[in-house]
């Protein structure tokens, strides 16, 4: 049974999907709506073009009828009437007149034999009188016109188109050659109009429909063009995700095979690069972890002998000869050197190759801080501020391996005295508090071009000392470790002068055990242990 959190979810992804959709900028909604605004405009045009010939045809042909038909029964029935007709000579003619085929109404006027104005209506359309007749018509039928070599008539027929109580009329009128009466015709003009009208919504229905249309052909171009398109940006992400082997299916010879054919071969190419470069990258670190394997065994035995010589040097006897003795303390102290150079490089590649892994225990952070700088001999140099019983749960080894290293640093770059300060810090409302370790020395601080590069590998401050006695690794493998705890070291110089490195690391690391550090860089100018 589905859940109701399930439906809503559901819900919510499709709502979410559809408005993805629609955003306008989509290329599948910007196609759609182009397609749409094309065909809107074509349709939209052949429609008007379409009704307007049709509409100069249907009303051309029904006018032309109309007026050759009130012009044969004006030249039949109106010219045979006297100069001056009667009234009822009039109607009698009016009512003849409109009973033609084309149906329209008719009104004769003319002066009898006394001079008076009498008016013949057939009575039909409302009784059509000489006020529907517009003035411009009834004066340009009145008027004679000069008889010429182009114009043979003195009187002429006119006719116009007007709107009355919102329906189309055609009145015309002409005069009788030679002397009779003026007659005009009235014709609806309804019947024209309603067959325009029903063409008027043919056309915007067939215009609708092809808006639909190619709404559909849109969609199913879109999808057609798109869908590559789409594959060919999961494929990217797939390749941006490290999934090297990914490839796109080719189908077809236009240029969205084109496009997938390149992403294939560029592909291949980029998998065997990074499959070039690992196995360099593997080589390379097997080398160093080789060469450190290797160096450790006579590095013992050397240590050995310099440990022997040192003994001699500081013995009372004095058994070493003066002129030699410079000689041997430059080989214990190179010997030394490059022992914590070896055993740095061993660390490094650990890290390098995601082998380190914690070993975690509840330790006092006052004590842990206390025994390192006990073991050091540095109690004189150092300023503890932390307060006891404040526990974390991580790894003694690697914790002694970052304070060694940055309070060692700040002893020899920074000079006394050192401060070493512990407080717990609010992390994100979802985690524990952090723990914050401060060392803060009273040197000069570190100069602005070198604190991007403090934590990189074998960088030194200073170009002119390429040589110093640290190993340029000591800072980097401090970051690993922290790291490897989940935590930050970060690097800035105090306000009041001196250098400050904060180690932030989570009170409860556990979760992170089993992610192997990432690689990075090395200290200013050499480790502390």
């Amino acid at each position: 049974m589905t859940k109701p959190q399930d439906k809503l979810r559901g819900w919510a992804s499709a709502r979410k999907a559809i408005l993805s959709g629609l955003r306008f900028t989509s290329l599948r909604l910007r196609l759609v709506v182009v397609f749409g605004l094309v065909a809107l405009t074509a349709a939209v045009s052949a429609s008007g073009i379409a009704y307007w010939l049709n509409r100069e045809a249907v009303l051309t042909r029904t006018q032309d009828a109309v007026l050759r038909g009130f012009r044969q029964e004006m030249q039949n029935r109106a010219g045979v009437l006297p100069a001056h007709p009667t009234q009822d000579e009039l109607q009698h003619t009016a009512v003849q007149m409109a009973a033609s085929s084309q149906r329209f109404s008719v009104l004769l006027v003319a002066e009898d034999d006394s001079g008076r104005t009498v008016v013949g209506n057939s009575g039909a359309l409302d009784t059509f009188s000489l006020a529907d007749v517009p003035e411009s018509l009834r004066t340009a039928v009145g008027r004679q016109q000069p008889i010429t070599s182009n114009n043979k008539y003195p009187y002429h027929l006119y006719w116009q188109r007007i709107i009355d109580g919102d329906k189309p009329y055609l009145v015309a009128g002409t005069k009788v050659i030679g002397g009779g009466p003026a007659g005009y015709m009235l014709k609806s003009l309804e019947p024209e109009e309603k067959d325009l009208s029903s063409l008027a919504w043919s056309l915007g229905i067939a215009t609708g429909l092809a808006l639909i249309g190619s709404a559909l052909l849109a969609q199913a171009a879109a999808t057609t063009v798109l869908k590559p398109v789409q594959r060919l940006g999961i494929a990217a992400r797939r390749l941006g995700e490290g999934k090297l082997d990914t490839r796109l299916r080719v189908s077809g010879t236009d240029e969205l095979a084109d496009l997938a054919r390149t992403f294939n071969h560029t592909a291949e190419a980029l998998e065997t690069r990074v499959a070039d470069m690992s196995a360099r990258d593997e080589a390379s670190r097997r080398f160093v972890a080789d060469m450190s394997h290797e160096l450790r065994t006579p590095l013992t035995a050397i240590t050995a002998v310099t440990e022997i010589l040192e003994e001699e040097l500081d013995a009372e006897t004095g058994s070493i000869d003066p002129m030699i003795e410079p000689a041997v303390k430059l080989v214990v102290s190179e010997t030394r050197r490059l022992n914590s150079l070896v055993e740095n490089l061993m660390e490094v590649t650990r890290f390098d190759a995601g082998t380190a892994r914690l070993v975690l225990d509840h330790v006092d952070i006052a004590d842990q801080i206390t025994a390192c700088i006990d073991a050091r001999a540095w109690l004189d140099a150092v300023e503890l501020d932390a307060e006891r019983g404040i526990m974390s749960r991580l790894d003694p080894r690697r914790l002694d391996v970052i304070l060694a290293n940055l309070i060692g640093n700040a002893l020899k770059h920074g000079g006394s005295p050192v401060r070493v300060s512990v407080r717990a810090s609010d992390g994100d409302a979802d985690t524990d508090t952090d723990l914050l370790i401060e060392v803060q020395d009273h040197g000069p601080g570190i100069p602005e071009d070198v604190l991007p590069h403090v934590f990189d590998r074998f960088y030194k401050a200073s170009a002119s000392r390429p040589r110093s006695e640290g190993s340029g690794l000591g800072l980097s493998i401090a970051l690993e470790n922290a790291h490897i705890h989940g935590g930050e070291i970060t690097a800035a110089n105090s306000p009041k002068g001196g250098a400050v490195f904060t180690l932030r690391l989570p009170r409860d690391p556990s979760a992170l055990t089993e992610t192997p550090a990432e690689p990075n860089g090395a200290n200013r100018n050499g480790e502390g242990a």
